[in-house]
Order: structure tokens, then C-alpha cells, then sequence
């Protein structure tokens, strides 16, 4: 009796999976021009603007670049998801609609979630192995970061 019910249950499961196949979030594939705003304005090295492509725009701007699995339901929903909030915390591609007190603040916040390896998230970079950071690389970042904002802090005391 519960064999039995363990296999219908499996059955109707693996139909689920195979019809779920078919559906799926939309797709942050949006135009990789929306980035070019805040790499005119940041002005980033070129070593940075490597790392910045390799471990923040595909969460943190209008246009991701999807891994083969993001095409297997519910992986495609869980990177959505990740996307999503990536981009409701920072999106580098809504850089011209912000203020320059919170592209300011949007900098420092990039310098301290990278000096303190809270981004890019493990979980990202245990799929993207040249989106872990070294120390090396997290200096870069922080020093740009610190250069990047001079202008910021000139322009929050001219408003």
C-alpha cells in the first residue's frame, strides 16, 4: 500500500518536473549598453572593469549572462530571483537616474561588501570560479572605489 502510494506520488512528480520545463521566469537580457553610463562616469581600470564584468554585472545591471543550467526549472527561478535582488540593491544600469549623493553611497556600499567578501556571493562564485576574488583583486576594487568617489564628495557639497 504505501509503495504503491510512494510510486504515484513519484510519478506525479516527475510529470510535474517535465511539464515545469516549459515555464519559466523572464529573462534579465536587456541591452549591455546600459553599463557604459556608469563605466563613462566611474572611470574604472581596465583590470577592474574585468572583475566588475566577471563578478557584479550579471546581478547588478539590466543585462546577465546565463549559464547553461539557467534553462533547468527551478534552477531558472532561484538565479531570477538572485538577479532580482541584486538588482533592487544595486543596478549599475539605473546609474544616470541616481542622485549623486547615492552614487556616493552606492560606491561605498560596493567597497565594503567586496573588502568584507560578502559579494560576490559564494554562491555565485562557486559557478563562476573567475568571479572569486583575491585579495589583489579586492584592493583594486576598494582603491578605485576610493578614487571613483573624490568626485562624488565634491559634487555632494556643491548641492
Amino acid at each position: 500500500m504505501i509503495k504503491s502510494l510512494l510510486k504515484k506520488i513519484g510519478w506525479v512528480a516527475l510529470i510535474v518536473l517535465i511539464i515545469a520545463q516549459f515555464f519559466g521566469p523572464d529573462k534579465n537580457d536587456g541591452d549591455i549598453a546600459s553599463i557604459e553610463p556608469f563605466l563613462a562616469d566611474t572611470n574604472p581600470p581596465e583590470d577592474v572593469n574585468l572583475i566588475l564584468k566577471n563578478a557584479c554585472f550579471d546581478c547588478h545591471s539590466d543585462h546577465t549572462r546565463y549559464p547553461w543550467y539557467n534553462n533547468i526549472t527551478p534552477v531558472n527561478y532561484w538565479l531570477a530571483d538572485h538577479v532580482r535582488h541584486g538588482k533592487g540593491d544595486f543596478n549599475v544600469s539605473k546609474w544616470t537616474e541616481y542622485s549623486d549623493k547615492k552614487k556616493d553611497h552606492k560606491l561605498e556600499e560596493l567597497a565594503e561588501e567586496v573588502e568584507e567578501k560578502h559579494m560576490p556571493l559564494p554562491s555565485y562564485t562557486w559557478t563562476h570560479s573567475d568571479a572569486d576574488l583575491t585579495q589583489e583583486q579586492i584592493d583594486a576594487v576598494v582603491a578605485w572605489v576610493k578614487t571613483a568617489r573624490i568626485k562624488y564628495a565634491f559634487l555632494k557639497e556643491a548641492e
